[in-house]
């Protein structure tokens, strides 16, 4: 009776074969493994996410599963809203024999603190939509070039596209 097992949803990636130990991967076997476009695995090497990796004669990358596990951590990291520059940072410190897991945790708190910024903005933007809704009730007879809703409303605080754009900025 073979065993069954059950799939992870944690992640794109797919099962790793206790068979892929020594096998080494072309581009395309790489890219099937996490859903990825070959271009992106390209582009990782690019900026030194991945190492470039050996060719055949004929021209064609191998990858081995130091590579498939370094991908399975990039791809990980970005599901979880790290940018590739602090993917960057983290295994470069792993590289030097750091470990960058403290380093890691400062970044969380960074991006959680953002995240709260951000719900404040919202709920700041959520109550300017509500207060414009009561006054819509109102002026719904005064006439405007456009909208006369609008057109008298008080505008108390940014736009959400840049109260956003601004905690972002502070965020980093």
């Amino acid at each position: 009776m073979t065993e069954v097992r059950k799939p992870t949803t944690e992640s794109k990636e797919k099962a790793i074969p206790e068979l892929a130990q020594g096998k080494q991967f072309r581009i395309g076997e790489l890219a099937a493994q996490f859903d990825l476009n070959p271009k992106t695995i390209r582009f990782y090497e690019e900026i030194g996410l991945l190492p470039v990796p050996p060719r055949t004669e004929a021209g064609y990358r191998l990858y081995n599963l130091a590579d498939l596990e370094r991908l399975s951590f990039i791809t990980k990291a970005k599901a979880v809203g790290f940018s590739l520059e602090e993917i960057a940072e983290i295994l470069k410190l792993r590289q030097i024999g750091q470990r960058p897991c403290y380093h890691m945790l400062e970044i969380l708190d960074r991006k959680i603190a953002a995240v709260d910024q951000q719900i404040t903005a919202l709920q700041e933007f959520r109550k300017d939509l509500g207060s414009l809704r009561e006054e819509a009730g109102e002026l719904s007879g005064v006439g405007g070039l456009v909208c006369g809703i609008i057109e008298h409303h008080k505008v108390t605080g940014l736009p959400p596209e840049k109260l956003l754009r601004r905690v972002a900025k502070k965020s980093k």
